[in-house]
């Protein structure tokens, strides 16, 4: 599985998110209060809001739209209406640059 240059490591503020796209796909990158990096699918799974809009507390994110909250380091949904859970992807961190772990 490849690692993929995401960011810097610098892009990312703690507790925030950033929107990355790659391919088809989009993502998103958070920082957590700790410095930890986290990439989750980046469409929230209720209406398809990009999830690098809304609001990071803590390890959650909460879509722009309709305030489903997310574990962001599980994907877990944690409150309606979202009910399906985020895909995640590994991070690692070289140089001062997020790489993130995508399949083929």
């Amino acid at each position: 599985m490849p690692w993929i240059d995401a960011c810097a490591t610098d892009d990312v503020d703690e507790e925030d998110v950033i929107r990355w796209d790659h391919g088809d796909a989009t993502f998103a990158i958070y920082r957590s209060m700790d410095g930890a990096f986290f990439c989750t699918d980046g469409l929230c799974t209720h209406e398809q809001v990009h999830l690098a809009d809304g609001l990071v507390m803590d390890n959650e994110i909460e879509c722009p739209k309709h305030n489903g909250l997310f574990d962001y380091r599980t994907g877990k949904a944690l409150r309606a209406p979202v009910c399906v859970n985020l895909g995640t992807y590994e991070t690692k961190i070289e140089n001062g640059r997020v790489f993130v772990e995508l399949s083929e």
